[in-house]
């Protein structure tokens, strides 16, 4: 009969069978108590040199990780038996799992985890983490974790070297963000650090570590799905009435429909809405999972920008001040959005080009002003073109319907070469 309710991990490999490699998860100095005796009889132990010195039993062979782990899968590949790779915390979670499932094949893997460092470091300051994002900015981009930062609520960050805790405060003081680091958790030299992105810009964080940020009073703070949420809004191209908006003064729906595709927001990208007036472009962005920052040079525009985004639970960043000079102190964009009403849009342009990692889009009522724009986006190298979009409503009239036009827009995108 099929046994239910209990699981058994396969000790010896059938004949013929590659030889099973067990992957052991390190905490405060020690693996798993039920992998102990896989350590103890190990023959090959890989593993950074510091748990190799530190764990690795009396006559095995040691092979250092390096940032070329070559040598360490050849010699987990060609090793006969009693193979051990240590990782710190769980090796699945962000680890060398990946790395060695991809070159050994996962049917050879015993993993043993132990509590991650993102585990451990929300436990070290009392707070539930199922409704926090993790990121690594661990050899990648780190532009892309701290966006993630300024737009959800709850964050860890696995760090780089080249992008240390610090990085990270300098370029988020302003919000209202905590942040802890969490240094060597698990080691003697643990050391867990609250405060300020203000308080702790100037920090010198030990390897390794992991950064928590969090705004328990943003807009969907404390939330903790029981299932996986939706991995984007529910929706896009939303209608006015949606946004408080003065005068008419929001981007139609079917303008900012090609304007959001035009500048494709997603988690870790950074959008800019300058002359953002009701905020919607910004607004659509957050809802997409981008991080948000709204400029305008009117007060009131930018009271009713943060009155829509707390109405439809996004955080979003929102500044008063006039273009261009506001943005010399923001974070460089992944695509900037730029309303075409202002007189300074040549010089916002030039800006917006020159710092927008991936896409400019310019909406434009006065066709004339297309031209100058075009040229300007393809005179710092960017590949520009213009599209209008005339878009007509169904309104009810007697005995039937009509097409009532809305205002043509021109809609001026740039693009940076791949």
């Amino acid at each position: 009969m099929p046994m239910t309710g209990t699981s058994e991990r396969a000790s010896v490999p059938a004949a013929g069978a590659a030889t099973r490699i067990a992957v052991l998860g390190v905490h405060g100095g020690r693996v798993a108590p039920e992998a102990e005796h896989l350590l103890r009889d190990a023959r090959l132990v890989v593993g950074g040199r510091r748990q190799l010195e530190a764990l690795a039993p009396a006559g095995a062979e040691r092979v250092a990780i390096t940032a070329d782990l070559g040598p360490a899968v050849a010699a987990l590949d060609g090793c006969a038996g009693g193979a051990c790779v240590l990782a710190s915390g769980d090796p699945g979670f962000f680890g060398i799992v990946r790395v060695l499932r991809e070159r050994l094949g996962g049917d050879r893997l015993d993993v043993h985890p132990a509590p991650s460092s993102v585990a451990v470091a929300f436990a070290r300051v009392g707070t539930p983490w199922d409704d926090a994002l993790v990121v690594s900015a661990h050899a990648r981009r780190p532009e892309a974790a701290l966006h993630v930062a300024m737009r959800h609520p709850k964050v860890a960050i696995l760090t780089d070297r080249s992008a240390p805790p610090a990085w990270f405060a300098r370029r988020l003081v302003g919000h209202r963000e905590r942040m802890t680091v969490a240094e060597r958790l698990g080691e003697p030299g643990e050391r867990v650090v609250t405060g300020s992105p203000e308080e702790l810009a100037g920090l010198d964080a030990a390897d390794p570590n992991v950064v928590l940020v969090w705004d328990e009073d943003a807009p969907g703070a404390g939330r903790s799905p029981m299932a996986p949420p939706r991995p984007g809004a529910d929706g896009w191209a939303l209608p006015e009435d949606a946004f408080e908006h003065r005068a008419g003064m929001v981007t139609k729906r079917e303008v900012r429909a090609v304007a959001l595709a035009r500048l494709g927001p997603g988690v870790g990208d950074l959008i800019w809405d300058v002359g953002c007036h009701s905020g919607s472009v910004a607004i659509e962005a957050a809802r997409l999972g981008a991080a948000a920052i709204g400029v305008d040079h009117d007060p009131e525009a930018v009271a009713l920008a943060r009155r829509n985004a707390a109405a439809h639970g996004v955080r979003v960043r929102l500044l008063e001040g006039a273009a261009p000079a506001i943005l010399a102190d923001l974070p460089d964009p992944d695509g900037a959005f730029v309303g075409g009403g202002g007189t300074d849009l040549a010089d916002v342009l030039d800006v917006c080009a020159r710092r927008a990692r991936r896409v400019v889009v310019v909406t434009l009522a006065v066709v004339e002003r297309a031209g100058p724009a075009l040229d300007r986006l393809r005179a710092a190298g960017l590949e520009a073109d213009a599209v209008m979009v005339n878009a007509s409503r169904l309104r009810p009239m007697p005995g039937g319907h009509r097409l009532a036009p809305e205002n043509p827009v021109v809609v001026v995108t740039g693009r940076r070469r791949a």
